[in-house]
């Protein structure tokens, strides 16, 4: 890793997997440094079809059981044994957990069979930096020998199978979403200096830049509809104001309190987000909630949504005060995804990739978590202070609304803010590109037992 600035680059070669939103959702933001364009490892044309196909059935068992977990008996029993494979180590005590598992030499077998091939030869011939967001694609290129390699985490912990078989020798930089997986990776064997806390990367159509304008303006709106009477400004008003300057929190917002729901990439908890409208609905009608239900590129969720507005007589509503976001392809969701948390002011979703998003200055309501890595993201968040658990689906009425009185979302979208890394993106770009170090490197380099962190 070139840290002196000698080695400048224009582009790298940015590598995803379509294996729900998460991988995706963390290289869409880098596409501005992307050689030719974000590569899907498993379904791009320069993949070959038996590749795609050993793809393929990793992508259907993954949805298929993140599905089916809501089935009565057998679908916990599935989902129990595929979590089980999934599972991540206690964090403490701090210890020695470099050893690779079967699931480490698993992926080695794989990739020495010819898995990734297709991929590692066409980026092989262009030598520029090679940055995934999944760990098979930054796996493969290590154990054919390529450099300049870098490797985006997307959850706050992860599995050893993250790691190579003997990661002291490995040339892969990890770049981490938080202060958890720097500790985690340095407990898996990855030399400290290979292991960069960047953050996770957000869009930039949400930032407005390195001086963060877009995410202070669109938080100043927030904060109105969150705080309605005035707890949290009442506390922390001075402070607010000056943080988020030249920008002033109004006394009246110029549009009603916003609520993303977000379905996961493999459709799952479709149902909560009828459930929230439902719950909603005199106040939706009466103009007082707008919601909108992210139904991804999944065709079959848009449809379901549109249904059940309609079952609830509030078809006149879509496209206004109650939106279904939907496009065919990543890339269009995406964007239309990142336009309208602009307007959001409260992010609900399962803990995934998107708990890092309330970096933005967003609340985040965590639905239940689908396997290890989501439960991590929910401590996190709630470590922050950014995180409000969903309390029983029936009778939300009553506590999403006792909550927002008290002016806690307000305060949960400012510790989002305060204490979420905001700067993923562009920390990686410098890194990448240009060799820069973020300064907050010197953090990262200590070793695993020093100061003994209490949390994440």
């Amino acid at each position: 890793m070139s840290t002196n600035g000698s080695v400048h680059h224009q582009k790298a070669w940015v590598i995803s997997v379509d294996m729900g939103y998460g991988h995706q959702r963390a290289a869409f933001p880098l596409k501005d440094i992307a050689q030719e364009r974000i590569i899907t490892a498993n379904s791009d044309r320069i993949i070959s079809r038996k590749e795609i196909r050993s793809w393929v059935t990793s992508q259907d068992f993954y949805e298929l059981v993140s599905r089916v977990k809501s089935v009565p008996l057998i679908g916990k029993t599935i989902f129990r044994v595929y979590d089980h494979l999934q599972t991540i180590s206690p964090f403490y005590p701090f210890r020695d957990l470099s050893k690779p598992n079967l699931s480490v030499l698993f992926v080695k077998g794989r990739i020495q069979r010819g898995f990734c091939k297709s991929l590692i030869d066409y980026v092989a011939t262009e030598p520029l930096p090679f940055i995934g967001t999944h760990f098979i694609p930054v796996l493969a290129a290590h154990y054919s020998g390529l450099k300049n390699l870098y490797c985006v985490v997307t959850d706050t912990d992860i599995n050893r199978i993250w790691a190579p078989d003997v990661p002291a020798k490995s040339e892969i930089t990890y770049l981490a979403p938080c202060r958890h997986v720097v500790t985690r990776l340095k407990q898996y064997g990855v030399p400290a200096e290979r292991i960069v806390q960047t953050g996770f990367p957000l869009p930039k159509e949400n930032l407005g830049g390195r001086d963060l304008s877009t995410l202070k303006k669109d938080l100043a709106e927030r904060i109105l509809n969150l705080d309605p009477r005035g707890e949290f400004r009442t506390k922390y008003g001075d402070h607010v104001e000056h943080r988020l300057a030249p920008y002033r929190v109004r006394d009246r917002s110029s549009r009603p309190l916003t609520i993303t729901f977000a379905v996961g990439g493999a459709g799952a908890q479709t149902e909560i987000g009828i459930t929230i409208v439902q719950a909603l609905r005199e106040r939706i009608l009466r103009g007082e909630i707008n919601v909108n239900l992210a139904a991804g590129t999944r065709l079959e969720v848009m449809t379901f949504f549109r249904q059940e507005l309609a079952k609830m007589g509030l078809e006149l509503k879509v496209g206004g005060s109650v939106r279904v976001l939907f496009a065919l392809d990543k890339g269009s969701y995406f964007a239309r995804f990142n336009e309208a948390l602009r307007t959001t002011d409260i992010l609900w979703t399962k803990p995934s990739e998107l708990s890092f998003f309330t970096a933005l200055g967003l609340p985040v309501i965590s639905a239940p978590p689908i396997g290890a890595q989501e439960l991590s993201n929910r401590e996190w968040l709630e470590h922050i202070g950014s995180g409000i658990n969903q309390e029983d689906i029936r009778y939300l009425s009553d506590w999403f609304f006792y909550i927002l009185e008290s002016g806690r979302f307000a305060e949960a979208a400012w510790q989002g803010f305060l204490e979420a890394p905001n700067l993923g993106t562009y920390l990686i770009e410098d890194l990448v590109l240009r060799g820069k170090l973020p300064d907050n490197h010197a953090s990262s380099s200590s070793s695993p037992e020093a100061g003994r962190p209490a949390g994440k």
